[in-house]
């Protein structure tokens, strides 16, 4: 028996062949198609099955209530949602910034830099501009607005207040990167803000858009250091003394700078040196990297005992020399002084000088005045006076005390009521006077082994007064000031022709239009104290040749083609350098003398304006000497004579 497959597909293939056969296809034949006939159903078409009716706890439960009401306000809540955004998107695309066809909103300005920076240093901060818009920038604009007291890194002296960029079109999706610099200005710890706006235009239109960013950064350290030195406490009425000294932090040159101080109710200013140029105003001008300025003020405080008074001070730059208020903050400083209440007020002046240290030279006679006051309500007795010094040797001999006695026994000069005439028996209240005494000052060879001398000049005063219980009181006050002693720093010239440590060419005495060459040695002797940024300075006139060989190399020794100027940067001067057997500090310069035949007959200068300047570092005053200038009459050179110093023909 064949499988079912085989026996469906054997019919097949006989329909095949009888469909496509001739003799065959004659008896396949339609089949007759019957009719549909009506049948009649067998369940009446109004047949109805009657419903129990529910019970209405159960068609409607309380949950599906509460569903429903919720439903309900989150419908109406959808509605409102709805129509506020649809309000909001209407008022943005029709009056807000979704209307303009290039949105600040769509323009992105970074601003990056330091999160601090050193003021008075170049900064540089980079800023990106982004166009997000469908539509190019047109004429844009960077316009940078800098805070005040910024200066152009390219010029220091320069004020940098606003910048413009021209940025030129920004197509859409455009991006402009670039880096600025500039060198802020302010005191530490204070913020400094930079507004950055980008001016544009779109096409069609001739307004003038604007997108905005800001940055913001620290300053990290001043530019300035305000610093103030004096005593803080004082005697109501006495004289006042403070020295301010403004430094430079700078890696540059700080420009115009200005000083401001704020006194306190109750003083009066006297004097400062420098002078201010206003009220409370100094003009410092400019102030190198690491240098300083100091100004001493002096004046009258007064005040009842126990008060604090506060004097300010601030420090910076204007925008304008015509300025007179500092417009760049950069450093600020206060001073407390503290009144105190002394029975009698003494002051010390030096040859006319108070302050912290006064100098003298050696040598020097010097004369000291002693002020006094009763500050007291009541009269004081039997006042007595007591200068002693203390410091240095000084020969009782050379003392002078007039109203007074010098007691050589201990170095004391004593002011009483025998020896003023009773002036100091009785003080009433609110009177004053001056003693005064003098004595010389040891001199050059006598100090030579000694470093930083000085004198302290100690006052004591005490005397007696009847107290508000009618009980005697004794009472005392004291005073004190330094003198330093100034060094005796020497300079020489010396002009060297068979000496010369190079070796001399030429005739001698000098023969017009035919060169001579000579050395100038220069010598520094320095006794007592370290001279600090020595510098000595010099100039060849246009007839003599810096030939451009000194000695020792070890000098720092520059000349100036452009102007002649032979400069020697010393610096520190020790003590007691050519002293006491010590080798004393030199340096030599060769030169070339071509004289014209103008000067036959004449002894021409070789180098002239010989000045050196420097820092006392012990009294803190600034030491300047002058010399001759050197000609070629070098008398004290070994082999030469006087003949030999006129130029001949």
């Amino acid at each position: 028996m064949k499988p079912d497959a085989e026996h469906d597909e054997e019919k097949i293939e006989r329909l095949r062949r009888a469909m496509y056969s001739r003799k065959l296809s004659a008896n396949l034949k339609d089949k007759p198609r019957h009719a549909l006939e009506t049948t009649r159903p067998i369940v009446g078409e109004d047949w109805r099955r009657p419903e129990q009716q529910a019970v209405s706890t159960i068609v409607a439960p309380r949950t599906i209530g509460l569903a429903r009401t919720a439903l309900r306000w989150m419908l109406v809540a959808s509605i409102v949602f709805f129509l506020v955004a649809l309000a909001f998107f209407g008022y943005y695309f029709t009056f807000g910034g979704g209307a303009l066809s290039a949105s600040p909103n769509n323009i992105g300005i970074v601003v990056s830099g330091p999160v601090q920076v050193a003021s008075g240093e170049p900064t540089q901060l980079q800023i990106t501009v982004t166009n997000r818009n469908r539509v190019p920038l047109q004429y844009a604009d960077l316009v940078i607005t800098y805070p005040s007291g910024t200066r152009s890194p390219v010029d220091l002296s320069t004020d940098l207040a606003s910048q413009r960029i021209s940025l030129g079109t920004i197509e859409s999706g455009g991006q402009r990167q670039g880096t600025v610099s500039a060198v802020f200005a302010g005191s530490g710890g204070a913020a400094a803000n930079v507004k950055v706006d980008l001016e544009y235009r779109i096409e069609g239109s001739s307004a003038i858009f604007v997108a905005s960013s800001e940055y913001v950064t620290t300053f990290s350290s001043s530019a300035l250091s305000v610093s103030v030195d004096g005593n803080v406490e004082t005697v109501s009425g006495q004289p006042v003394e403070f020295t301010v000294t403004v430094s430079s932090n700078a890696a540059a040159p700080v420009r115009d700078v200005l000083l401001n101080i704020n006194s306190p109710f109750g003083f009066t200013f006297v004097t400062a040196t420098p002078k201010p140029s206003s009220s409370g105003l100094w003009e410092l001008g400019d102030i190198a990297p690491g240098a300083q300025r100091q100004i001493v003020v002096r004046g009258i405080l007064t005040g009842e005992s126990g008060d604090e008074r506060v004097f300010r001070f601030a420090a910076g730059t204007r925008k304008t020399p015509q300025e007179e208020k500092i417009s760049a903050l950069l450093a600020e400083n206060s001073f407390d002084m503290h009144i105190a209440e002394a029975f009698l007020g003494l002051s010390i002046s030096v040859d006319g000088r108070t302050g912290a240290s006064v100098a003298v030279a050696p040598g020097e006679t010097v004369n000291v005045s002693i002020g006094w006051r009763n500050n007291l309500s009541t009269a004081i007795t039997d006042a007595v006076i007591v200068a002693r010094l203390s410091g240095i040797q000084i020969n009782g001999e050379t003392v002078t005390v007039p109203r007074g006695f010098f007691r050589s026994s201990d170095g004391s000069v004593i002011w009483d009521k025998t020896t003023t005439g009773g002036s100091l028996a009785s003080m009433p209240s609110g009177a004053s006077g001056v003693v005064d005494f003098s004595f010389r000052v040891p001199d050059s060879a006598t100090l030579e082994t000694i470093r930083n001398p000085s004198l302290t000049v100690t006052v004591n005063a005490a005397g007696k007064r009847v107290s508000e219980g009618d009980v005697p009181q004794n009472l005392q006050s004291t005073a004190a000031q330094r003198i330093a002693v100034a060094s005796a720093l020497t300079v020489a010239a010396q002009g060297l022709y068979y000496a010369n440590p190079f070796g001399s060419v030429g005739p001698l005495p000098p023969q017009a239009e035919a060169e001579t060459t000579y050395a100038i040695v220069l010598t520094l002797t320095n006794t007592t104290n370290t001279i600090l940024n020595a510098r000595l300075t010099a100039t060849l006139p246009p007839y003599v040749r810096w030939i451009g060989i000194y000695s020792p190399a070890s000098e720092n020794l520059v000349f100036n083609q452009n102007d002649g100027a032979v400069t020697w940067n010393i610096g520190t001067i020790d003590a007691g350098v050519g002293v006491g057997g010590t080798l004393p500090r030199q340096a030599a310069i060769a030169i070339g003398f071509t004289p014209s035949t103008s000067q036959v007959g004449q002894e021409p200068v070789l180098l002239q304006n010989i000045t050196l300047t420097g820092t006392d570092a012990a009294t803190g005053d600034s030491v300047s000497r002058i010399l001759s200038n050197i000609t070629t009459n070098i008398a004290g050179d070994p082999g030469f004579n006087s003949t030999q110093a006129t130029v001949i023909r």
